[in-house]
């Protein structure tokens, strides 16, 4: 349950709806999990939800968020967990980045950002202080709702800054020096709920119910997203590489 004390109400709870949306969860994981490897920081874990089918799969992480309250949370539940490395925080608009996260230059062989990018106002500094962190030739993922059209009531509330274009994610990419591995639309079949209830009905939050209803049809959003081609969907998923 939310908690009212919460510094973040509406994305704790969005956090904790999907987190019940376990065919979901492992549906978005499994579309850049052969991306992985090496040392691997995840950066916006929220509550973990991700970050506990990584560490399943065996794979050593550092876990962090803007957000102490997330930070703590993760502390609670995966500090003694042999395959997490560290918890910490990280800002990558913080002023002297380079200096105060000299420690973590070129730590990592991957990293990955799951609806993350759209809540950073300065995306591009974003982008380059990921690359500061970046071992070379490593791997930088990122997930990020498409289309600036579809931005609704439900992206203000969350305090997305935008939604992005393939071909504008990719060009993010470029700008600092990373070489396109591949990039693709996501979930199509999310877009019509994410309409209706967000732009048209104006909902402010996701419902368990919205949540809970969409993970059972988890494996006909999966045949709709392989009918378009991975061509249109609510999010997009690009993998740079570090040149």
């Amino acid at each position: 349950m939310t908690t009212t004390t919460s510094k973040d109400p509406v994305g704790l709870h969005t956090l904790e709806v999907i987190a019940k949306a376990d065919r979901f969860n492992r549906w978005m994981y499994d579309q850049f999990k052969h991306r992985l490897k090496g040392e691997i920081l995840e950066i916006g874990s929220g509550i973990g939800n991700i970050s506990k089918l990584v560490i399943q799969e065996g794979h050593f992480i550092t876990l962090s968020d803007y957000n102490e309250e997330y930070c703590e949370s993760l502390k609670k539940n995966f500090s003694q967990n042999i395959n997490v490395r560290e918890i910490i925080s990280i800002d990558l608009l913080h002023i002297d980045f380079e200096n105060k996260y000299a420690a973590y230059k070129k730590k990592f062989d991957s990293i990955f950002l799951l609806n993350v990018l759209e809540h950073i106002e300065d995306d591009v500094m974003a982008i380059k202080n990921c690359s500061f962190l970046l071992n070379e030739e490593g791997h930088l993922i990122l997930l990020a709702p498409a289309y600036s059209w579809l931005y609704s009531s439900f992206d203000k509330q969350l305090g997305h800054f935008r939604r992005y274009s393939l071909s504008s994610l990719k060009e993010l990419l470029r700008k600092e020096k990373f070489s396109i591995l591949s990039g693709s639309y996501f979930n199509l079949t999310g877009m019509a709920g994410w309409f209706l209830f967000g732009k048209i009905l104006k909902h402010k939050m996701l419902s368990s119910g919205a949540i809970s209803a969409f993970n059972k049809i988890v494996p006909i959003a999966k045949f709709f997203d392989k009918l378009v081609g991975r061509k249109v969907g609510l999010s997009i998923i690009v993998t740079g590489i570090k040149i």
